[in-house]
């Protein structure tokens, strides 16, 4: 699935640094996976996940191998995306070109000044996250207004369908709640819109409809503390020292810290849920993998998702939970335990599943 999150900010918010180290573990991924692309201003990062390690170990044994099969995860795509200043919308810095990127994203995480460096210039002065966050929202709300202001009420067609006017009808109701709801300073994605407004208004791609994080780069001596349930709070600093250690040199690093996992692989985590996705997983001697899909997908979507062809030729999917595939010890003791289901069409697949597809020629 080729999903991507823009990194945005104001200059001088720590948003280089922490992209910088998302690149560290794009060079270390694709050191090992080929198949991923690298380009100047896109990080594609692996999502960790324990389980995959779990099923390589029971794969290897099952099968008798004399080493683990290759584990392949589920992977995020970050766009660093051109830092903003106030005016953007009106082109100032680099404006227009920071708009059109940030239109191309899928999700946006807004780095947010917290720490307090003398000795880094903050471009509106002494940093104020509140002030900081405010400045952002209004520039991307700048940007959706003139979008909307764009758009005008459809002329009375007789040729039109029924249907063609409805649909405009209820397209030109949304815009109206849109602009009303912009003016007063809200996000898009937060005025209250039906489903079927919703659904005519994505054509436009405005920039505040978007999923939305806060990520706070605090100081290190800041990182325990709570800056609420949504924003995901790190050090970008010290992610940069992480990502130049080997695997047990950053357990003892955020050992020290008090920490299980680095602000990367929380900011990785949150990207992969804000993005409403999940993992099915299959595992055999050629290879362990993570795969991405929508939660929601049925088992036919989930096996497009490996090959589209499988989406014309799927038959049924055997399905194991991951739960039972560890405690059977992989596909023949679920087997035989009665834990290997086939299921068809329909069957909405969970995270973590275990599935083989069984696909016609």
């Amino acid at each position: 699935m080729n999903l991507s999150i823009g990194i945005v900010g104001l200059p001088n918010v720590g948003k280089s640094t922490l992209f910088n180290a998302l690149l560290k573990k794009q060079q270390a991924f694709v050191a090992n996976y080929p198949f991923a692309t690298i380009e100047p201003n896109i990080g594609i990062v692996p999502v960790p996940d324990k389980r995959l390690i779990e099923l390589a170990q029971i794969t290897q044994n099952e099968h008798k191998m004399p080493e683990l099969p290759p584990i392949i995860p589920a992977t995020v795509k970050f766009v660093d995306i051109a830092g903003l200043v106030k005016g953007a919308a009106q082109g100032e810095g680099l404006g227009n070109k920071f708009l059109s990127r940030i239109r191309e994203v899928d999700a946006i995480f807004q780095v947010v000044r917290y720490f307090k460096s003398p000795d880094v210039h903050h471009v509106n002065g002494a940093p104020n996250p509140e002030n900081d966050l405010a400045v952002i929202n209004m520039e991307l709300i700048f940007a959706d207004l003139e979008t909307l202001t764009k758009q005008h009420e459809p002329k009375r067609n007789p040729s039109a369908s029924s249907g063609q006017v409805k649909e405009e009808a209820i397209k030109w109701e949304a815009i109206k709640k849109l602009k009303k709801g912009l003016d007063e300073e809200k996000l898009a994605k937060d005025v209250q819109l039906t489903n079927e407004e919703k659904v005519q208004v994505k054509e436009l791609q405005l920039l505040t409809m978007k999923p939305m994080v806060i990520v706070a780069n605090v100081d290190e001596d800041d990182l325990g503390k709570d800056f609420g349930k949504d924003i995901v709070v790190i050090c970008a600093q010290t992610e940069s020292e992480l990502s130049q250690l080997d695997e047990e040199g950053q357990k003892e690093y955020l050992g020290a810290l008090g920490f299980f996992e680095s602000g990367l692989e929380r900011i990785i985590k949150k990207g992969y849920g804000i993005l409403n996705l999940i993992s099915f997983l299959t595992a055999g001697e050629k290879e362990v993998r993570a795969w991405t899909i929508r939660k929601g997908s049925n088992a036919v979507e989930a096996a497009g998702a490996i090959h589209t062809d499988f989406i014309k030729k799927f038959i049924k999917a055997e399905v194991v939970a991951f739960g039972d595939f560890v405690q059977n010890i992989g596909w023949k003791g679920s087997r035989e335990k009665g834990k290997a289901r086939f299921e068809g069409k329909d069957y909405i697949v969970n995270d973590g599943d275990i599935v083989e597809f069984k696909i016609g020629s």
